[in-house]
C-alpha cells in the first residue's frame, strides 16, 4: 500500500507495510491450543474485525462453541478452562483468511476467500484432521475445493454461523451436538464421557 508522508520538504510516498503484529500475536495464541493429534479442525472464515478471536475466549463464536461442548458433554463444565478442554478434546480452530474480512465488500471477500485456500490447503496438509466442520457455509464450497485439492477425505460438516440469528444459533447446536457426541465417543479423560 503507497501512503503519502508529510516532510519539511514536502509530501513523500513510500511503501507502507500492514501492520502484522496483530496478526502475528493471533496465530502465536491460535498454536498454543494446537493439539498434537487433530481429530476435530473448525474451519473459519476468519478472525473478527472487531479484534475479538476465538483463542482469547471473547467472541461470539467462542461462546456459541462452548456452549454447544458444554451441551454435548455436561462434565466440561467442571473444567476451568475450556480453550484447554477444546485442545486435549483434539480440537482445532483455524481461519480460512488470516486477516478479516467482515468488512469487505463481497466480491473482495470472496476473492480473499479464494486466496485464502492456499493457506488451508497447508494446514490440512500439516494437521491431518480426522474430521473437518466448515463453522460458516458461505465458505463450504472453498473448504470442499481444498479438501479436493488436497485429496483429503473424511467425515464433513457444514455449520451455519451462530451469529446473530436465533434460528442459525439452534441449527448450529442442532446438527453440532450430535456430531460432537459420535466423534468423540471414545474420549474419556479426567472424568469426561459422552452421554449415553
Amino acid at each position: 500500500m503507497i501512503r503519502a508522508q508529510s516532510t519539511k520538504g514536502g509530501a513523500l510516498a513510500r511503501l507502507v507495510k500492514p501492520d502484522t503484529r496483530g496478526a502475528t500475536a493471533r496465530e502465536n495464541l491460535r498454536k498454543r491450543y494446537r493439539p498434537n493429534r487433530v481429530r476435530i479442525l473448525f474451519v473459519g472464515e476468519s478472525p473478527p474485525a472487531s479484534g475479538r478471536f476465538f483463542y482469547q475466549a471473547d467472541s461470539g463464536l467462542y461462546r456459541a462453541v462452548r456452549t454447544t461442548f458444554l451441551e454435548a458433554f455436561p462434565s466440561l463444565r467442571n473444567s476451568t478452562e475450556f480453550l484447554d478442554s477444546f485442545c486435549s478434546l483434539g480440537c482445532y480452530l483455524v481461519d480460512l483468511c488470516g486477516e478479516p474480512v467482515d468488512n469487505m465488500s463481497r466480491d473482495t471477500r470472496r476473492c480473499a476467500c479464494r486466496k485464502g485456500e492456499t493457506r488451508l490447503a497447508q494446514e490440512i496438509r500439516a494437521l491431518h484432521p480426522e474430521t473437518i466442520v466448515t463453522m460458516v457455509r458461505s465458505i463450504a464450497a472453498n473448504v470442499k475445493h481444498v479438501q479436493e485439492r488436497t485429496g483429503w477425505t473424511g467425515r464433513h460438516l457444514e455449520l451455519p454461523y451462530p451469529g446473530r440469528w436465533h434460528r442459525h444459533r439452534t441449527e448450529f447446536r442442532r446438527l453440532l451436538v450430535p456430531f460432537l457426541r459420535n466423534t468423540l465417543a471414545d474420549i474419556k479423560m479426567a472424568g469426561l464421557r459422552s452421554p449415553t
